[in-house]
């Protein structure tokens, strides 16, 4: 039995790896097309071969997700289970409705939820939800919006006696290297996420260490094939909303974003703050949008992808400590 729920916890992270670059592309495409540099099959590809990469950097997240949020004892094949089926319904929900949630406050609300029903209050890292969750979560989008409000203005005075036409050219081809380096970004926030899970089962079931330091190459790679495939298959209703529904992006404009909002993810990775990509790269279009003048932003869609990530962790809590409840009543094992 145990084995077999180690299996299943395996393939469990491994297709939360796929839903999540499933989803989450919209992040990294989402301005590329929305400036027509390239067309969604190829910015897609594009996504993929970085967030393939992005996956050897931002180690400090993988361990955060396994034991810095809840009891690291507690994390094990059965928990990520309960956590990810809950996560998985407010995925649906919010998918359905075309919404840019945060994928990495589903799955932190979903861990937390499966380990209130667990182990209790006691089993939660309160502290450490606050100030690598909570706090980021609040201050992270704030920086992203301001940086590419910022970076978009020294574009624009730097480049303010080019010809419209000109430097249209001249961003078209930056972006093909901000959209890249996004993506990379991703794979190191977003791809370590599933890692974590992981190594919690591994180490949980006794096939590796307390005292693991680094992920093995084998979980990396496949945790890097399910994003990358993932991100090929895309998730074309979230595009829509990200690329063409928040502002009407030009070229530089769509640079600065990309370039914005991976700089904060890269940063906030090598700390092992698990921060939101959809929120970065969200607030950073609105940044650039209002650079031209605050109605360019669609600021009623801006309202309901907030209220979206407002509701989330609670929401995701809530029906992972429902599924967890159910696993418990059923028999299936949740503790060690």
């Amino acid at each position: 039995m145990a084995s077999e729920l180690l299996y299943a916890g395996i393939a469990a992270a491994l297709f939360f790896a796929f839903w999540n670059g499933f989803t989450d592309a919209a992040n990294a495409i989402s301005t590329i097309v929305a400036t027509r540099v390239l067309t969604p099959f190829r910015a897609v590809a594009l996504s993929a071969g970085g967030n393939f990469l992005g996956l050897y950097f931002g180690g400090a997240v993988a361990f955060t997700i396994w034991k810095g949020l809840v009891d690291g004892n507690l994390v094990g094949p059965g928990l990520v289970i309960a956590a990810l089926l809950g996560g998985l319904i407010y995925d649906v929900i919010t998918w359905y409705l075309g919404l840019p949630v945060s994928e990495t406050h589903v799955l932190i609300g979903s861990l937390v939820g499966a380990g209130l029903a667990v182990g209790g209050v006691a089993a939660v890292q309160f502290s450490s939800v606050v100030n690598k969750v909570i706090l980021p979560m609040v201050y992270s989008p704030i920086i992203a919006f301001t940086a590419a409000f910022l970076f978009g203005s020294i574009i624009v005075r730097v480049f303010r006696r080019w010809p419209a036409s000109r430097a249209n050219r001249y961003f078209r081809g930056l972006q093909l290297f901000s959209s890249g380096f996004f993506s990379f970004s991703h794979g190191s926030q977003d791809g370590q996420k599933a890692v974590g899970l992981v190594i919690a089962m591994l180490v949980f079931s006794g096939l590796e260490p307390p005292t693991i330091s680094s992920a093995p190459f084998w979980v990396i790679t496949a945790v890097q094939i399910a994003l990358s495939f993932g991100t090929l298959f895309g998730g074309w209703r979230i595009v829509r909303t990200m690329a063409m529904r928040i502002t009407k992006l030009r070229p530089y404009q769509g640079f600065s974003a990309e370039t914005s909002g991976a700089l904060v993810l890269v940063a906030m990775a090598q700390v092992g703050a698990p921060i939101s990509t959809t929120h970065a790269i969200a607030t950073s279009i609105m940044g650039v949008g209002a650079l031209q003048r605050t109605s360019a932003v669609r600021w009623g869609v801006a309202r309901r992808i907030v209220i979206a990530w407002i509701l989330t962790l609670p929401a995701a809590m809530l029906f992972a400590y429902c599924v967890a409840t159910l696993l418990v009543f059923v028999g299936v094992p949740l503790t060690p």
